[in-house]
């Protein structure tokens, strides 16, 4: 009898400023993140977000781009297989904890609240271009790491 082993489910978090490099096509990270992105859904990994980074992302493409195009992405993004987790109050308690613990980072309440979420979720990985995430010791996923996976 042969036994197959399942294949282990990869998860990873997106942030705005992978959405926002996604979107805006002069962008300096525009190429590497569309290269991610292709190659997080080709190699099949469960994408997560939140309704922080929703509204954050959102809000960023009104005042960077425009209306049509923040509403079109936001739509777009609610409309993919990423999931989208919403925020707890055990994770903003969680959240507020780490901004008082890194008072040498300038953290903002929407990277520590994905930081709690990522911490809840058992979640590592993230397609971001935000230095924050290395900072507070996640792995930021490029085309390099993920075409030796």
């Amino acid at each position: 009898m042969t036994t197959r082993s399942r294949p282990t489910v990869r998860s990873a978090f997106i942030d705005t400023s992978a959405y926002f490099a996604l979107t805006d096509v002069s962008d300096n990270e525009h190429d590497q993140a569309r290269d991610v992105a292709a190659q997080l859904s080709r190699q099949r990994w469960r994408t997560f977000t939140t309704n922080f980074i929703l509204a954050e992302t959102h809000a960023l493409l009104l005042n960077r781009l425009n209306r049509t195009v923040a509403l079109r992405t936001l739509q777009a993004i609610e409309s993919s297989g990423t999931i989208i987790e919403r925020v707890s109050v055990a994770d903003e308690r969680r959240a507020r904890e780490i901004l008082v613990q890194y008072d040498d980072k300038t953290f903002s309440l929407t990277d520590t609240t994905s930081f709690a979420v990522m911490e809840r979720l058992g979640i590592q990985y993230v397609f971001a271009f935000d230095r924050d995430f290395t900072q507070y010791g996640l792995n930021v996923l490029t085309p390099e790491h993920l075409s030796q996976r």
